[in-house]
């Protein structure tokens, strides 16, 4: 004999079974869809890479074998060498550290005064000087060419320059423009590292200020031992940025740095000197092949980003932590 106890029992069992089931059949189907998408934006994003990889890694007989596609059958390092040697990679390798470090470093601190100052003081056309910002970064530096170089190839400020010395100071070829470029928020991002800044210190509570006001703290000590700990996160994230978009950046590079050895402006002229190299050294004559120059593009392209993927390797945690830590609020 049937109990209705029972019966109840057995159906509210196999109705949760079932919710539960769909629940989970729910959960998995949405993790393997996110997986597979993020399994194809992986590969999307390393199949190029592994590919040079590979390519730069392949001797001529490797090159020329339709049987060799993705893995060498006979490695060598010499693609390396020869491509080192047309780089001057040490002297470029020095150059562009210690240059992209003291514009990145530069570029930060100038943009986190300026983001503090726009966040927190009032002042007169301050909404107007802000949209100037955002032109810095809706307009393309490439429409500005002509003025950044008649500006610094006849340098002057208010005819004071001619005044003193008789005539305007040619400043290109030298590191002067880039300091003061990014001295004046004018640099490679700068526009946008001052938007993050700013928005992430009006997200501070105000009452931090205030406290240490109260206490009798001036406004510099104020930024300097309340907000800039604070803000460190942030800070992080614009030094990163800065120091891999001007570690590759080849328009500033070409058109004030022509006398130094730097990566980027070496990488580019990479294909002229591979040519040059090997008809008068390895005594060849016309155009290289386009699998060579290939080989030797794909290589000098890993030794550039070589040393970008070193420093993600170890700064990822404090990169992440700083990402996911702060937010931009309108």
């Amino acid at each position: 004999m049937n109990n209705p106890l029972s019966r109840s029992r057995s159906r509210a069992y196999s109705y949760t079974y079932s919710l539960v089931w769909k629940r989970n059949a729910k959960k998995y189907t949405i993790s393997l869809l996110r997986g597979l998408l993020l399994f194809g934006l992986c590969f999307m994003i390393l199949q190029p890479l592994l590919n040079k990889l590979s390519i730069s890694f392949m001797s001529n007989s490797d090159l020329y074998d339709s049987t060799v596609i993705n893995i060498p059958r006979t490695g060598t390092l010499d693609n390396y060498k020869v491509v080192g040697n047309l780089l001057s990679y040490s002297k470029a390798l020095f150059n562009s550290v210690w240059l992209t470090a003291l514009i990145a470093v530069l570029q930060t601190t100038a943009a986190t005064l300026v983001g503090y100052g726009f966040a927190r003081f009032k002042f007169p056309f301050r909404r107007l000087l802000f949209g100037l910002v955002l032109l810095t970064i809706i307009i393309p530096p490439q429409t500005l060419l002509t003025s950044i170089y008649l500006n610094f190839r006849y340098f002057d400020i208010f005819g004071l320059v001619t005044i003193v010395y008789g005539k305007p100071i040619n400043m290109l070829n030298s590191i002067a423009p880039y300091l003061i470029m990014v001295a004046g928020c004018m640099g490679l991002k700068s526009g946008l590292y001052v938007y993050m800044l700013r928005q992430f210190f009006r997200g501070m509570p105000k009452e931090l200020e205030e406290a240490a006001y109260v206490d009798g703290s001036g406004a510099f000590r104020t930024f300097a031992v309340i907000m800039l700990p604070d803000a460190l996160p942030m800070l992080t994230s614009c030094f990163l940025f800065a120091f891999v978009w001007q570690w590759t950046d080849t328009f500033y590079s070409s058109l004030f740095l022509r006398n130094i050895t730097i990566i980027p402006t070496a990488l580019g002229a990479l294909a002229e000197r591979f040519a040059h190299y090997y008809n008068n050294v390895l005594g060849f004559t016309g155009i290289p092949p386009a699998a060579l120059t290939q080989v030797i593009i794909s290589t000098g392209t890993l030794l550039c980003i070589g040393p970008i993927l070193l420093i993600y390797l170890f700064a990822q945690k404090g990169f992440i932590e700083s990402v996911s830590q702060t937010g931009i609020k309108a």
